[in-house]
């Protein structure tokens, strides 16, 4: 079984760094999407803080409708931090929020030690 397991943990590693960077890059986000990232995107209207999600399972670039084409937004599922205390509080709902990748300032990070 010990043989097995290194063996196709051998042929997994030599497939992986044989991949390109940017096929190793979507491997990798594949992985955090399924896992989760617990993200924070923070919204900026030039230096002030205009919006916070909090409780992201994952931004998402969106496809085209082929799926070819990466469209010019991201999209995600977060509660909106009306206080911006980093904590859900009462009245605090999860929504769905898209933000343009040309017009629209923001962050996007893991909760810092949480």
């Amino acid at each position: 079984m010990k043989k097995l397991l290194l063996i196709a943990t051998v042929a997994f590693t030599l497939l992986f760094t044989a991949c390109t960077q940017e096929t190793q890059n979507k491997i990798g986000r594949s992985i955090q999407n399924w896992t989760g990232t617990n993200g924070i995107l923070d919204i900026y209207m030039g230096e002030k803080l205009v919006q916070r999600y909090i409780k992201i399972d994952k931004l998402s670039t969106a496809l085209s409708t082929d799926g070819a084409t990466a469209r010019n937004y991201r999209y995600g599922y977060g509660y909106l931090d009306a206080n911006q205390n980093y904590k859900v509080d009462a009245g605090e709902k999860k929504i769905y929020f898209e933000i343009s990748n040309y017009s629209t300032s923001y962050i996007f990070y893991d909760s810092p030690g949480k």
